[in-house]
């Protein structure tokens, strides 16, 4: 698949841009992160959000009008980016605070989640550490009250360096394994029950990257054939979201 057109504003230095492009290449560990937080019955995660580039065409001006803005609430359906906007924007008229919006994965310029007060992802936040000193990086992460740690060195999973094999799969899709099988055993009419969409839980699984979870599925039955309204097959997402360790499963 083609590498998507970056979404940003004309003066945006390189290293903006290539905070956008990261951010962009790591978002699926941002929504493997968030689809377990809406599974917890204790919340793990502190705050998590999605910064958003929006654009507006302004008269006798031949650049439109961008602004980056922050997006909570956030769905994701391997295709769209879902949230309310928590900003209000500075110069554009046609998108407003507390709206709801959807976008495409090219227009996503940033991502953080944080977890006991320790952040991950963030990369243009990061960008803009790095140009500041001592004492500006101190006050700005007071002012976020979170601890952003070294900007040259940004973690996008939890546990990252002590347990490297979680950039592979999620620790929850590992150890809930029997829980899915179980429920499957009592609810077996869910293995291919799909929503309004079309999504069947293989579906929702690879977009989340959950090896175990998808293995379980498979050896109970799950039809890999199911298309989404869209016309998307759980391998079509795996492949879109370039998920090593799934591709192979579901070819």
């Amino acid at each position: 698949m083609d590498k998507p057109i970056i979404f940003f504003a004309k003066g945006d230095s390189p290293e903006m841009i290539a905070a956008f492009e990261q951010a962009q290449d790591t978002f699926k560990y941002f929504w493997r992160e968030l689809s377990w937080e809406y599974r917890r019955i204790v919340p793990g995660l502190d705050l998590a959000c999605v910064k958003v580039a929006f654009s507006q065409q302004v008269e006798d001006k031949a650049e439109p009008a961008v602004e980056h803005m922050w997006i909570n609430e956030i769905d994701y359906d391997g295709e769209t980016i879902s949230g309310i906007l928590l900003n209000d924007p500075n110069e554009l008229t046609n998108v407003e605070k507390g709206e709801a919006v959807a976008v495409p994965l090219e227009q996503v310029s940033d991502w953080l989640f944080a977890s006991q007060g320790k952040t991950y992802g963030g990369f243009t936040i990061q960008a803009m550490r790095s140009g500041m000193d001592k004492v500006a990086r101190k006050e700005h992460d007071a002012a976020w009250g979170l601890d952003f740690g070294d900007y040259n060195d940004i973690s996008i999973v939890y546990q990252q360096k002590e347990k490297p094999e979680n950039l592979v799969e999620h620790p929850m899709s590992r150890n809930m394994g029997n829980s899915l099988a179980d429920f499957l055993k009592q609810h077996p009419g869910e293995l291919n029950a799909t929503d309004e969409a079309g999504y069947s839980m293989l579906h929702r699984e690879t977009i989340a990257g959950n090896l175990t979870s998808v293995e379980i599925l498979l050896s109970h039955g799950a039809d890999r054939n199911i298309r989404t309204h869209s016309g998307k097959t759980a391998f079509d997402f795996a492949r879109q979201l370039n998920w090593q360790h799934i591709i192979p499963v579901l070819e």
